[in-house]
């Protein structure tokens, strides 16, 4: 099994604390998340995150609806925190967010993101790297616009 890495970095004006906060959140990220993924969750709201706690999630990709369930597998507050796939669309995933503080006081975000598909090169670069970038470009507006760049 081939695993692939995507990179997403970003550097906002608020504090970390309040940037982990936001993120660690579950409730946010239906507004994460880009529409066009029609992305809903189905674990009832609110959860305590921790480690071992697992998520349900429904999306919709090109029409097709995916259940999607996620497990945080890491949990150090204001510094890190990661989940993996437990049943989905992918053979694997893997989400790291990484948390530092800017020399400004305002906090940077590094997500990692690691994965493997079936349908080798081609779904790839044609379809899950396209989404990557679409679903990050997104993600990051909306930090921009609720924390400033």
């Amino acid at each position: 099994m081939r695993t692939y890495e995507f990179l997403s970095e970003q550097t906002v004006r608020a504090p970390v604390p309040e940037v982990f906060a936001f993120l660690a959140d579950a409730r946010n990220l239906d507004a994460l998340t880009p529409a066009f993924l029609r992305f809903r969750i189905v674990t009832p709201m609110p959860v305590e995150m921790r480690p071992g706690l697992s998520i349900d999630y429904r999306l919709r990709f090109r029409g097709i609806p995916l259940p999607w369930r996620s497990e945080i597998t890491d949990w150090e507050p204001h510094r890190f925190f990661a989940y993996e796939q437990r049943r989905g669309p992918y053979r694997f995933w893997r989400h790291e967010h990484v948390f530092g503080s800017t020399a400004s006081g305002g906090a940077r975000t590094t997500d990692r993101v690691l994965w493997s598909v079936a349908g080798g090169p081609v779904v790839r670069r044609l379809v899950v790297e396209r989404h990557l970038e679409r679903i990050f470009e997104s993600r990051n507006r909306v930090l921009r616009e609720r924390f400033g760049a």
